[in-house]
């Protein structure tokens, strides 16, 4: 049997808790993670979260892994609270799942994406893609992830 790409969100959000805009808001204030993994020309396009840590999708498991050497200071343990961003919820869902497979069994991911947490009129700002707090960057001491 071939599993289709819905197949997949659907099992990475099977049993998981997702936080609308309102209570994705107050689990950032209460210490959570958000975290965006947009690519940096849709966050100069659509706008960003005051507060979020950039990690976009390719080495977003390198630098959440808490045991992991190319991991950012920011990943404290497996109990991290960990709320995913992408555009509208579809990419950070299979992200979150991929970051409970390493443990991180506190992350889940923004129902809606941006799209909802904008349409909620909660905090944004214009996007330059480089906002935020960026937990990866061009010359990043920690370096690359290795190759696959």
């Amino acid at each position: 049997m071939v599993t289709t790409i819905d197949d997949l969100v659907a099992r990475a959000r099977e049993g998981v808790h997702r936080p609308g805009p309102a209570e994705a808001l107050k689990a950032q204030r209460a210490g959570a993670l958000l975290v965006d993994i947009r690519p940096a020309a849709q966050r100069a396009a659509e706008g960003e979260i005051p507060d979020t840590l950039i990690i976009e999708r390719n080495v977003l498991e390198w630098r959440l892994d808490p045991t992991g050497s190319h991991r950012i200071p920011e990943a404290t343990g497996h109990d991290l609270e960990v709320v995913v961003v992408c555009s509208e919820g579809y990419a950070s869902s299979l992200a979150a799942a991929s970051l409970r497979e390493l443990g991180l069994h506190r992350a889940t991911d923004l129902d809606g994406g941006f799209v909802a947490w904008a349409a909620a009129g909660l905090p944004t700002r214009q996007g330059d893609g480089r906002g935020g707090r960026e937990g990866d960057h061009e010359g990043d001491p920690q370096g690359d992830p290795p190759e696959s």
